[in-house]
């Protein structure tokens, strides 16, 4: 089995730490020999990477990973399987258009 690190970048001034804690409790119930390693980065950001691999990006998406989709990234690459992305999202639900 493949060592595996998962790297977010969040955004803590929009509360996305809060998103990240909810992720990293996700992910180590299935994946508890998974590295999960999260810092505050830049305004807006929720990006993941497996293995330094962009996987998902809110940036782009506006959107949060969807956590199974994210959990078969993981487990292609604790196999040894090359990485491949993006992630699915999970539906945006608190968007408002003014």
């Amino acid at each position: 089995m493949a060592n595996v690190t998962v790297e977010v970048e969040y955004c803590n001034k929009c509360g996305y730490f809060i998103k990240f804690e909810e992720l990293k409790t996700h992910l180590t119930e299935k994946h508890p020999s998974v590295e999960i390693v999260g810092r505050e980065g830049r305004r807006g950001s929720f990006e993941v990477k497996i293995n330094d691999y962009l996987v998902h990006s809110k940036l782009q998406t506006l959107a949060y990973p969807d956590y199974s989709d994210l959990w078969n990234l993981i487990n292609d690459a604790q196999q040894g399987k090359e990485v491949k992305g993006p992630c699915k999202q999970q539906p945006i639900t608190s968007c408002a258009i003014s």
